[in-house]
């Protein structure tokens, strides 16, 4: 990847996360965390290896992603304006009564969303059917999923991961943002999950471990995993939950909810700092 394609694609990590938290603050809920954990992630999907069009919403051909871990929706919404879904003034209606960007993503309502998904655990079953369904319809388009490594407590998880292995879907990329924390606590003491790599490799994934951080890590690893033949790919992407805001980093109380205003006055200035710094660079 070219230098200048990796300061871009940081910068806009960097304004995804000041829209997140704008977003929560205004609203005075909603799931902050898990949504700057998975800053980095979506950005590389949207605007370095997916293929999407704002105006053309229903291509049969472009590719899918489904947000498993659906409270993170101040990311994914930030990441759809910044895309050109929508304007990105409509985010001041996240949560609100006046809107459609509810907490969790809403298909019918919200331009650029592939799956209406919340209940923790459905959104990989709903990915692995839509990779089905393009292998069967012989068309080309890829499926990718954003799971919590909290989320995989989950036993649905693992029948749709047996699924993606039967029928062989190397269409279907799913992302599991391991940022250690869930909503009770670490997921080491609420319900433990490692060895992941282990447990999809006897699922028959591939299996690729990667910095959740890393923009030029996370692009690589997607280009691994479109060279994959005859199975799932599954990206192992270590994160910190709440990163870039200081006091909200490996905090797990931070997992669902909001800042008050002088909170919400330091998470802005350091967030805004990252962005000034950015765009000086990019001068």
């Amino acid at each position: 990847m070219e230098q200048k394609e990796l300061h871009d694609l940081a910068l806009t990590a960097a304004r995804l996360r000041s829209m997140a938290m704008d977003e929560v603050y205004t609203a005075a809920s909603g799931h902050i965390g898990g949504s700057l954990s998975v800053a980095d992630i979506l950005t590389v999907l949207y605007f370095h290896a997916m293929r999407v069009d704002p105006k053309n919403l229903k291509d049969p051909n472009r590719d899918r992603l489904v947000l498993s871990k659906g409270h993170t929706t101040p990311a994914l919404y930030a990441a759809l304006a910044l895309r050109g879904f929508f304007p990105a003034e409509e985010l001041g209606l996240f949560r609100s009564i006046k809107g459609h960007f509810s907490g969790h993503p809403d298909m019918v309502n919200v331009p650029g969303v592939d799956m209406s998904t919340g209940s923790l655990g459905q959104g990989i079953s709903a990915a692995v059917g839509m990779a089905l369904a393009g292998k069967l319809d012989k068309k080309d388009y890829r499926v990718y999923a954003v799971l919590g490594d909290g989320e995989i407590a989950e036993g649905q998880v693992w029948e749709a991961a047996m699924a993606a292995a039967k029928y062989k879907l190397d269409n279907l990329t799913a992302f599991v943002d391991v940022n250690g924390l869930q909503i009770d606590g670490a997921t080491a003491d609420v319900m433990p999950s490692e060895p992941l790599d282990k447990k999809f490799e006897a699922f028959n994934w591939n299996v690729i471990k990667a910095d959740g951080h890393d923009l030029a890590a996370i692009a690589g690893a997607l280009e691994q995993a479109k060279a994959v033949k005859g199975k799932p790919t599954v990206i192992l992407a270590k994160t910190v939950k709440g990163k870039g805001v200081s006091f909200m980093e490996n905090n797990a109380g931070w997992h669902g909810k909001a800042p008050n205003d002088e909170q919400y006055a330091q998470a802005h200035a350091e967030l805004t700092a990252v962005i000034e710094a950015l765009e000086k660079e990019g001068k």
